[in-house]
């Protein structure tokens, strides 16, 4: 998407250890036009998928998946990083890692939220080494759902996440695939 590829150079920052900041537009601070125009896309990309619902991970890939889920006509759930006192009945659950964070998870959806039969679009921001969209798969399959694809506004294609995931036969879809970044140059993978 080469709205999103110019948004990025335009606005976007590189950090330190591969780190990519868009918060002014993609995580922190939301523009709400452009992520409904990213849903187009999406929905664009999957409209023939059969895609019976959209899922994503809290909190920065619910503003993707909604516009997603809006233009595909289908429900969309979130995974959470921790249970919480609000959940019950049966809870699905899977490890993560999140890069950004640096840190470690516990993925968790209540059951009732993901029926077997559906065909679930996984949609987050980043896909840098597979540690968000990986305990989502799970949780698919637990509830015994299906996997229909994997949507990610930014691939970090240089941190092998994505290719990890397409070689267990999931397709993965970036909006933006950077190849590389530093200081001084982001490269764009076509």
């Amino acid at each position: 998407m080469l709205a999103l590829e110019q948004k990025i150079l335009s606005e976007g920052k590189v950090y330190k250890g591969g780190v990519l900041k868009v918060g002014g537009f993609l995580n922190q601070q939301l523009d709400v036009p452009f992520l409904f125009e990213m849903g187009k896309e999406i929905t664009r990309l999957y409209k023939d998928a059969g895609v019976t619902r959209v899922m994503t991970i809290e909190s920065s890939g619910i503003a993707i998946a909604l516009p997603a889920a809006y233009y595909l006509g289908v429900p969309a759930c979130f995974v959470k990083k921790s249970a919480s006192s609000n959940m019950s009945g049966e809870i699905l659950s899977a490890p993560g890692h999140s890069f950004t964070h640096g840190n470690d998870y516990t993925a968790v959806l209540a059951k009732e939220y993901i029926k077997p039969g559906d065909r679930v679009l996984i949609v987050d921001d980043f896909l840098a080494c597979g540690g968000a969209i990986t305990p989502m798969i799970s949780i698919v399959e637990q509830a015994g759902a299906t996997v229909a694809g994997c949507v990610v506004a930014i691939e970090k294609v240089f941190q092998g996440g994505g290719d990890a995931i397409r070689a267990r036969g999931y397709r993965v879809e970036a909006l933006a695939a950077i190849e590389s970044m530093s200081d001084d140059a982001i490269v764009f993978k076509h």
